[in-house]
């Protein structure tokens, strides 16, 4: 028997408290793990199907095997193991700014174990996902410039709603701009946004990629007993250098 509620970790971050919750549903019947950033949920394990979605999607668009993917934001870990489900994925490379989620992972504590740590395909980094994709030197410490068949972003609530305010420039088109120099060519560029989908934003992706399309992501959310409508934004980069 599960105990009712359970604070898992706490710590205080640059960016806010964070804290790692398990709670029993006795409606539903299930454990709810939750990560919170101050008062704000980062991510709850009632709905996953737009995360992993993500992740299937983004590969599904990608050329080519031995693909190389960068995935921005940690979280529960249901987009990179999305990621990892496809065979043709070389290596897979996830930027975590927050420490902890990282070591949450490496503690088997989540409900998906250590499934990403014990994976030799994946790669977890802490760093700042922001810095790294404003940079020339890009994602990988170890191989700086290093290009990527896709790079899949999961961190901000949407594109205007932010988590931190740092990282407001990366949906401008310069930030998209320059998320393009560390593709390969037709390299692709996933986001994930928890609202439907924002027009405005596809046609700034549209302006920064030569192709840029919107999956809306349907699924039933158990707490209000309705549809609910998230979007997996996607792009493709051109075939060669400017293009």
């Amino acid at each position: 028997m599960s105990h009712l509620f359970e604070e898992l970790d706490y710590c205080v971050t640059p960016i806010g408290a964070l804290s790692l919750r398990r709670r029993r549903d006795l409606r539903l019947g299930v454990d709810v793990f939750e990560i919170k950033l101050g008062d704000e949920f980062l991510m709850t394990s009632y709905f996953t199907a737009s995360e992993v979605a993500l992740g299937r999607l983004g590969v599904a668009a990608c050329d080519g095997t031995a693909l190389d993917v960068v995935v921005g934001g940690l979280g529960l870990g249901y987009t990179a193991q999305a990621v990892l489900e496809h065979g043709a994925v070389s290596e897979l490379l996830v930027v975590e700014f927050l420490g902890p989620v990282i070591e949450w992972h490496e503690s088997g504590v989540l409900p998906m174990g250590r499934k990403l740590t014990d994976n030799p395909r994946c790669r977890l980094l802490q760093g700042d996902f922001f810095a790294m994709a404003a940079s020339k030197t890009g994602f990988d410490v170890n191989r700086p410039g290093r290009l990527f068949d896709a790079v899949l972003v999961e961190i901000d609530h949407t594109p205007e709603f932010l988590l931190d305010e740092r990282s407001d420039s990366f949906y401008q088109l310069d930030g998209l701009m320059f998320l393009r120099m560390h593709l390969k060519p037709k390299g692709i560029f996933g986001l994930w946004s928890n609202d439907p989908t924002d027009q405005r934003f596809l046609d700034r992706l549209a302006q920064a990629f030569p192709e840029a399309w919107a999956e809306p992501v349907i699924f039933h959310n158990p707490l209000t007993d309705r549809p609910f409508t998230q979007t997996v934004y996607l792009a493709r980069n051109g075939s060669s250098a400017g293009a």
